[in-house]
Order: C-alpha cells, then sequence, then structure tokens
C-alpha cells in the first residue's frame, strides 16, 4: 500500500510540475523570448525550414497548425529576402522565438516525453499566432496579391 501511494505521490507531483510549466507559457513568455532573437536566429530558422516543418507534421502532434507554421515560415523568408518589409520586427521577431522554440526538443517540456512532450510547444505556437494576428493576415493578404 506504501509503495502505491508513493507511486501515485510522484505522478501527482510531476503532474502539477508539467501544468505550472504550461502555466508559464502566456504572452509575456512569447514577448520577452522575442526580445532576443538576433538576425541570426531569423537565418538560422530560413535554414532549417524543412527541420521545423517536419515538427508539424500533420500527423504529429502539432498537426493543427500546419497551415499556419507554413505562413509563419512564408513571412519569414519574405522577410529575411527583402521581399517583404511590412511587418514589424516584433511580430517577425515573435515567429521566429516561436518557430525555434518548436525546433528545440529540449524545451520545457522534452518532446521525448510521450503524449505531453508536444504540449508547450503547441501553447507557445497558440500564443503566438494570437499575438502577431493581424500582421499575420496583411501578410497573406499580401502574399495573395503577389
Amino acid at each position: 500500500m506504501a509503495r502505491q501511494k508513493k507511486t501515485t505521490t510522484k505522478k501527482t507531483k510531476a503532474k502539477t510540475k508539467k501544468e505550472d510549466t504550461l502555466r508559464k507559457i502566456d504572452k509575456s513568455f512569447v514577448e520577452e523570448g522575442s526580445k532576443r532573437v538576433t538576425d541570426e536566429d531569423v537565418e538560422k530558422v530560413v535554414n532549417r525550414a524543412d527541420e521545423i516543418k517536419n515538427k508539424f507534421n500533420e500527423k504529429g502532434p502539432l498537426g493543427k497548425f500546419v497551415s499556419q507554421a507554413k505562413l509563419l515560415l512564408s513571412m519569414i523568408r519574405d522577410y529575411w529576402s527583402g521581399k517583404y518589409r511590412h511587418a514589424p520586427y516584433w511580430a517577425i521577431a515573435a515567429a521566429v522565438f516561436t518557430l525555434l522554440y518548436v525546433l528545440n526538443p529540449l524545451d520545457l517540456i522534452p518532446d521525448v516525453i510521450p503524449l505531453i512532450g508536444y504540449l508547450d510547444d503547441a501553447a507557445v505556437v497558440s500564443v503566438c499566432l494570437l499575438l502577431i494576428e493581424q500582421e499575420l493576415d496583411e501578410y497573406q493578404k499580401w502574399k495573395s496579391a503577389h
């Protein structure tokens, strides 16, 4: 009985820790992360776009974000190449921070943990999409016209 209680207590503590971690992922988490984005980070996202796309596999845990991830990558590529400079840098930085976060397998909740390893990635993507929704819509309109 005591052994079962210890196992249950460990599971409860682990669950609470993961919930606390997910609560940290909010607008300020993405904003603060985007403040540290450099030109090298933007270039890294452009150069590793295929790896990032693979993280957003339609059958994978981030599958519901496939079209938005492609749009984020496209906006960053067009920004980096100089084709699209209408988005404020903070929006580009937020997108870069988010995609680098997704690319990192050892983030707040390591991706190797079955079932829950991508929860934090999905939360960061969701917050970023809400944060730059208007800029992404404007980019999509521009992209459709060009």
